[in-house]
């Protein structure tokens, strides 16, 4: 698959919700996740076993979801971004709206890298 189709694809299963059918399809088996910058005591996550984990948490964190949005994607050589934003009420936090961008990162086809940026305070 060419960056653009796994771009494409990414988009079309997030605004779906179906990020488990984008890890499986879309990834590669030892892709790297960070949150952030990614200096946080859980900031990197390596490998498609631990990022399905931290997807669940986070999806078994969420006690309604209010509303949600996924950009076109950009793309440049090896890399595209998209912008993603999601209103939901979390048991830990409450009710937050946010956006983040993220970047991802494609070779031979498949995901290898993701990093998502964004505010973590609630102003």
């Amino acid at each position: 698959m060419e960056i653009q189709q796994v771009a494409q694809r990414l988009v079309e299963l997030c605004r779906a919700g179906k990020y488990e059918q984008a890890h499986e399809e879309l990834y590669a088996p030892d892709a790297v996740s960070i949150e952030g910058d990614g200096r946080q005591a859980d900031g990197v996550t390596i490998g498609m076993e631990a990022i399905r984990h931290k997807g669940r948490e986070w999806a078994n964190n969420i006690v309604e979801v209010h509303g949600g949005s996924v950009g076109d994607p950009i793309v440049a050589q090896g890399w595209f971004s998209v912008v993603m934003g999601i209103d939901a009420t979390y048991k830990d936090m409450g009710r937050m709206a946010m956006q983040e961008i993220c970047v991802y990162r494609v070779r031979d086809g498949k995901i290898t890298h993701e990093q998502f940026f964004y505010d973590t305070d609630k102003s």
